[in-house]
């Protein structure tokens, strides 16, 4: 009876390549942004034609150079025109091909990185709460830049060795049959580190890719939270961290890298090793008369450039698994969909909108916390102009009422109508139009104060522009930056104060003259004077509009039509400020806290 034993290398050996091939076949979706720039592709391939055919032409014209070119003088003139040129039309064909492909590159990259940043942006929030935002950045650039090498240099390199190693070992035949027979011999050998030092690779070079996005993401994080790190006093720390991570990504990255030269050095030592027993044997057919030195000559060359097409084919194998693992972290983020779906017939917001606002029975879990509701039963009408606060101990919803109303959740039971429409009939896109959000920690882009406040209308004039900073009280710190409207405000808004920021975000706001406004915690970090000016600014903006305000501090909603009071997503009492301290209740012990401390 045989030992079946045998024969579970050979099944680990077919799933590895069966694997390796899967891995591969990730980068047949690059084609598509291959194809939108066919008169490129094609004018690459014409370059890529006629350099190859240079290059095979090449052996010829110098094995007739050596034949024929010391006969006399006539010869040796045209045996050297020859030569040169075959050199100059190799020279610009290959500069041709070189020019073509690499603007190749760089436009495919540049669809593929834009199509996955409009893909990435408009995921919905419960993708990008459990995403890592550094490696989101680094699969958008690091491994985008992979695919650029493989589309401007692996690609191009690939079908060149590939044309020249068909071609080259016809002319060898050509040239010598008896000697191409030895040659042959040592293609498989050439081959066989290739195969072998592959499947090592492609494991390696995926764990290089994932630890180097580590290391980006931990530096994305740190950076992003610099004041808080210097405010501990933790630069020693955290430059630990990122040098333990880097280590690791160096460490894994000299796997691959050792992988890589022992693939390639194998592969050159056996490619020459053959080429140099051909030439010990040619040598004695010129000894004994049975082939010329020019025909020798030609049959070298060949053997040269097939050789060393078959190690660039070994370095571009190493190329592709390094890409195909990088397309294939991209592919995967491609392949994410919105939870938050666009109606295929959506339908149209009358117009005007008036703002009138209802939640009919809401009932919401976050992914995340699957046991617990963020709201549960949780119906509330606001009627067009109407101010409604919202408040209530922490973890009560009032933050989640906020995310529904903007879509960036669905309600998993009940619905959410805008003027009598469902929330989920509409477009997300128009919906948030007719919603203005200030945020308790507004967004302050590294930009100009101008661009920062023209965010909420991209169309907005000049006059536009500084009526609404004068309305939200910013036009007076604005005009005392050194460029004024065309200041830079710095990441996250550095040059600012806490007022400041929050009164760039009403002025936004206030551009962007929405129906609905939304003010979470508008207020609520503020000193008194500032708190005094963003409260001006904040009743200017709420005029005539529906407005929804979170606020823990009571004294910022006094002056609410309704007050509603929230407890583990539920409504527990409403009323007017008065009306909830005549209730007592919950209401009544925030404000004794507020108030009486």
């Amino acid at each position: 009876m045989t030992d079946p034993a045998p024969a579970l290398p050979s099944a680990v050996a077919a799933a590895t390549d069966k694997t390796a091939r899967a891995r591969l076949g990730t980068l047949r979706a690059l084609w598509p942004f291959v194809r939108r720039h066919t008169g490129l592709f094609l004018a690459w391939l014409g370059a890529l034609a006629l350099a190859s055919a240079a290059t095979l032409s090449l052996p010829v014209a110098f094995g007739r150079m050596i034949d024929q070119g010391f006969s006399d003088g006539a010869n040796i003139n045209r045996a050297f025109l020859l030569l040169f040129v075959v050199a100059v039309v190799l020279a610009l064909a290959s500069a041709a091909r070189f020019y073509f492909v690499s603007l190749l590159g760089e436009k495919v990259v540049a669809d593929l990185r834009k199509q996955l940043y409009a893909h990435l942006i408009g995921l919905d929030a419960q993708f990008h709460d459990r995403s890592r935002s550094g490696e989101l950045v680094s699969r958008l650039s690091a491994d985008s830049e992979l695919l650029r090498t493989v589309v401007a240099t692996s690609m191009s390199v690939a079908l060149r060795s590939s044309v020249t190693v068909v071609g080259s070992l016809a002319m060898l035949f050509v040239t010598s049959p008896r000697l191409a027979a030895f040659a042959l011999l040592g293609i498989p050998l050439a081959v066989l580190p290739i195969v072998l030092g592959a499947r090592r690779l492609e494991k390696a070079s995926r764990a290089s890719q994932d630890r180097v996005a580590d290391a980006n993401t931990l530096a994305s994080e740190t950076l992003g939270a610099v004041r808080t790190v210097q405010a501990h006093a933790r630069e020693p720390y955290e430059q630990g961290r990122f040098g333990a991570a880097v280590a690791v990504a160096v460490e894994t990255a000299r796997k691959r890298i050792r992988a890589q030269a022992w693939v390639t050095a194998g592969a050159i030592t056996l490619i020459f090793g053959a080429i140099t027993l051909v030439l010990w044997s040619g040598a004695h057919d010129v000894i004994n008369g049975d082939m010329s030195a020019g025909t020798l000559g030609q049959f070298v060359l060949y053997a040269l450039i097939g050789g060393g097409s078959v190690g660039a084919l070994a370095e571009v194998w190493n190329e592709l698994q390094r890409a195909a693992g990088g397309m294939g972290r991209i592919a995967e983020l491609l392949q994410e969909s919105s939870a938050i779906a666009v109606p295929a017939h959506p339908q149209a917001l009358p117009a005007p909108v008036r703002g009138e606002i209802r939640f009919d029975r809401v009932g919401f879990h976050y992914p995340s916390r699957p046991d617990l509701p963020a709201l549960e039963d949780f119906s509330l009408s606001v009627q067009p102009g109407e101010t409604v606060a919202l408040v209530g101990p922490s973890g009560a919803g009032k933050s989640t009422v906020f995310s529904m109303l903007l879509r960036f959740h669905d309600a998993q039971t009940g619905s959410i109508r805008i003027d009598g429409i469902d929330l989920r009939q509409l477009d997300p896109a128009q919906l948030r139009e007719q919603i203005a959000l200030v945020p308790q920690q507004p967004t302050i882009f590294a930009a100009s104060a101008a661009d920062n406040i023209r965010y909420g209308k991209l169309d907005a004039s000049d006059e536009e522009l500084r009526a609404a900073a004068e309305a939200a009280e910013a036009d007076g710190f604005i005009a005392e930056l050194p460029e004024g409207f065309d200041s830079q405000l710095g990441e996250r808004g550095a040059r600012l104060s806490g007022g400041q920021q929050q009164r760039i975000a009403i002025a936004r706001a206030l551009l962007k003259n929405a129906p609905v406004l939304l003010l979470d915690e508008a207020t609520s970090a503020l000193d008194a004077q500032s708190e005094r000016a963003v409260q001006h600014a904040l009743e200017r903006l709420m005029a005539g509009r529906t407005t929804l305000v979170i606020a823990h501090r009571l004294a910022t909603v006094l002056k609410a039509d309704r007050i509603v009071v929230m407890d583990r997503g539920r409504i527990i009492a409403q009323g007017t400020h008065e009306q909830l301290l005549a209730q007592g209740g919950l209401y009544a012990e925030l404000a004794r806290l507020q108030f009486l401390d």
